[in-house]
């Protein structure tokens, strides 16, 4: 199976999220996105769940050698998240991406103030906290927002996603007390490949869904 579009999956995603919502597993949701991809997936979860929406900004941490390649992820000012293993194959340490560090940081907080403004963030303490991305392969930046989220102290932490890597999805697992993921398809090689329509979300298409949202909250 494969999805039409990022709406596509948020509807077939909000539909497993709703049978929970049905058995008290989901009090006073509150829905996070990782932009800018997660935020349409994001957007029918939250429609679906009566719940607010918001984003949650993570950056990949890559290397000029291999700009292809995430070794790491970074969310708000919390240390980066490494793939140990990836470091060690690159010969790499902590103290020589310090640079790289400090530029996708200020990238993220310039994301963070094109979606929010002067808005802050929702409180995620003593919430049902569903985090929403398109889908799952390397997971950091899934796992960099699931730590960042559990030190706020949520009653409960969910990762949402349409389709995920069986790898990544049992690696992420432990990070949260739930997760939703509809397909696990043994070779995963790009989230793209489950979508019919996988077309870049602009930012002006983040700023209208949140402000759709928050119009009517």
């Amino acid at each position: 199976m494969s999805f039409r579009d990022r709406t596509h999956a948020g509807q077939e995603l909000a539909l497993r999220l709703l049978e929970r919502a049905g058995s008290g597993d989901l009090v006073d949701p509150l829905v996070l996105a990782l932009p800018n991809g997660g935020v349409p997936v994001a957007a029918e979860v939250a429609r679906a769940l009566h719940a607010p929406l918001d984003v949650l900004v993570a950056r990949e941490i890559s290397t000029p050698i291999r700009p292809e390649t995430a070794i790491g992820a970074i969310v708000a000012d919390d240390p980066p998240l490494y793939d140990r293993q990836s470091l060690t194959m690159m010969h790499l340490s902590e103290d020589r991406l310090g640079d790289v560090v400090a530029r996708e940081r200020n990238d993220l907080h310039l994301v963070e103030y094109v979606h929010r403004g002067h808005r802050p963030p929702p409180s995620v303490n003593a919430r049902t906290v569903v985090l929403v991305d398109d889908g799952l392969t390397t997971g950091l930046t899934a796992m960099a927002a699931l730590r960042f989220l559990r030190r706020h102290e949520p009653a409960r932490l969910i990762l949402a996603v349409p389709v995920g890597s069986p790898r990544t999805t049992a690696a992420v697992r432990a990070e949260c007390d739930d997760l939703v993921c509809l397909h696990q398809p043994p070779s995963l090689h790009a989230v793209g490949e489950w979508y019919e329509d996988f077309g870049p979300v602009s930012d002006t298409q983040v700023a209208d869904m949140l402000r759709a949202f928050h119009a009517t909250a």
